[in-house]
């Protein structure tokens, strides 16, 4: 297995830091990694790695003001890419270069959190052959419960219109969180996440792909995450009313319980279930 860092230009003219994984055995099967909302494409290393060790080639890739991708704060003040633009123009720029790599391979989008909702505006749809949501979920405060769905309702009317203005972009490293985000991506996310409809309440079918996705999906989501409750992922994966749904709430072993939640998908010690459930269902004709 080797990995590669390569640069993908977008159609708005900025790079995109991406890393491809392969390995001599090619099975013709692609799979891209769309990560979580400030989260580093490095944090998807193993899991891309154990792909491209079975013969997947494997992409990763950091949205454009996060990581590699511009993210440093001088640039990053400078940014004005919206959440939108996240999955018309860097998803959909990772997923045409992918597709124009290896045409003949099968391309699985495998979405963490936010990428599922960025799959909706993603204009290189067609080019997808299957998809798995990795709690891919909506952000409206009040699916939420208890003190998480107070966070989250703090999170869009307090935290990110009071700090944002004054940093210049989102300053999630100063509050312990996830990678600094650009100003008029939260801007939009914020808005989103106060309407029931999520981004549905902002765009119609003649901006976005929702549903006209009829591909096959497999969507997850696990007890304990808090950032993607059942009930969040179970809205989003309704958005796509056309595609071939496979719904699973993933209940793992007693001792997994609370070490799976949000992030544990991608983490080595669930290769021999969940990420072999994965290579399953790719599999399948």
């Amino acid at each position: 297995m080797e990995s590669q860092e390569i640069s993908i230009l977008t159609e708005k003219g900025h790079s995109l830091s991406a890393t491809r994984f392969s390995s001599s055995e090619n099975i013709q099967k692609t799979i891209i990694i769309s990560s979580a909302t400030g989260v580093l494409q490095g944090f998807y290393r193993k899991f891309a790695s154990h792909f491209a060790s079975l013969g997947y080639t494997v992409f990763t890739f950091d949205y454009y003001g996060i990581g590699k991708s511009s993210g440093e704060i001088d640039v990053l003040r400078k940014n004005v890419t919206d959440l939108k633009s996240w999955g018309s123009t860097d998803q959909a720029a990772v997923v045409a270069f992918a597709k124009n790599q290896k045409p003949e391979n099968e391309l699985t989008l495998i979405t963490h959190s936010v990428g599922g909702q960025l799959l909706g505006f993603n204009s290189n749809y067609q080019l997808i052959d299957k998809v798995i949501f990795v709690a891919s979920q909506t952000g409206y405060w009040k699916y939420f419960k208890g003190w998480h769905c107070l966070k989250m309702w703090l999170l869009w009317y307090v935290i990110i219109p009071v700090l944002t203005p004054i940093f210049g972009y989102f300053p999630a490293k100063f509050l312990g969180l996830f990678e600094n985000l650009p100003k008029n991506m939260v801007y939009e996310w914020a808005k989103w996440g106060r309407q029931k409809d999520y981004m549905i309440h902002f765009h119609n079918e003649h901006n976005y792909f929702f549903n006209k996705i009829g591909v096959p999906i497999l969507s997850f989501s696990f007890p304990e995450d808090h950032f993607a409750p059942k009930a969040t992922v179970d809205w989003l994966t309704d958005q796509y009313k056309n595609a071939k749904v496979q719904r699973k709430h993933y209940i793992p072993s007693k001792e997994k319980l609370h070490r799976l939640k949000h992030f544990g998908f991608f983490k080595e010690e669930f290769e021999d279930t969940l990420w072999k459930n994965t290579e399953e269902w790719i599999q399948e004709k």
